[in-house]
């Protein structure tokens, strides 16, 4: 069984379809990634996914609950799925390791002691512990998704959503942040990201999902999409992305 099912997914906003029944699933270890070109909802969807947006219809079956139905503890929902922002969203009045260990103390109830010993183990894997004294704006554009990325991983979510999380970044940085990434997807861990970098998506995906005015329209590995797909709406888009970079 899948670990996230969404069915026939719609969202509109006021008269307008932004998704029009979106169907994807997510295995637990699998990691894929959205793209299409701006404005064919693949941030709506993500948004969607963990109930920052209310979705207008259909189903999301995560660890086998309808997630959509009335009741559902959303602030329970959300320590098992960790969201990573394009901008961060750090708070900027807390140190590195203040921003890591707060939901882990808040949420999780955990000791001082146990939450700044986990930060500081997740601070490690992204080679950020000499930096966790410092605040938000001494750090770089990199540092500071690494430190998002961290506290999104510190609470061991279930799922790892990244709302383009390079995006955000000059080339240098993106690299930094590429390379965190990728040693996650190499750990197995559960991820669906958003992004419109064909770089980050080949190098941290199982398969890309691309959508087109709020429609899959189709799912592959990144060689087959980006080189040598028959739908000539994939073609061009992937064609003028790689071109572009």
């Amino acid at each position: 069984m899948a670990l996230l099912e969404v069915k026939n997914l719609v969202k509109k906003f006021d008269d307008k379809d932004v998704l029009k029944g979106i169907n994807v699933e997510l295995s637990e270890g699998q990691s894929k990634v959205v793209m299409g070109g701006s404005g064919c909802g693949k941030s709506t969807m993500l948004r969607c996914l963990n109930l920052l947006i209310q979705p207008t219809s259909g189903e999301i079956i995560f660890k086998g609950e309808d997630i959509t139905r009335p009741g559902v503890d959303v602030r329970k929902l959300r320590q098992d799925i960790g969201f990573v922002f394009q901008h961060f969203a750090l708070y900027r009045h807390l140190t590195v390791q203040d921003n890591v260990t707060l939901g882990l103390r808040k949420l999780k109830k955990m000791s001082a002691k146990d939450a700044a010993e986990k930060a500081l183990y997740e601070l490690e894997r992204v080679d950020m512990v000499e930096h966790r004294h410092k605040y938000p704006a001494q750090l770089s554009g990199g540092q500071k998704q690494r430190v998002a990325i961290v506290r999104a991983l510190a609470m061991d979510p279930a799922v790892l959503f990244l709302d383009e999380p390079t995006s955000a970044l000059d080339p240098q940085m993106t690299r930094e942040v590429v390379t965190v990434i990728n040693k996650l997807f190499m750990d197995n861990i559960t991820m669906l990201c958003v992004t419109h970098d064909p770089f980050l998506a080949k190098y941290i995906s199982d398969s890309i999902v691309f959508l087109d005015k709020g429609v899959v329209v189709a799912e592959d590995i990144a060689e087959r999409l980006f080189y040598d797909h028959p739908d000539p709406r994939v073609r061009q888009f992937f064609l003028s992305v790689i071109d572009h970079r």
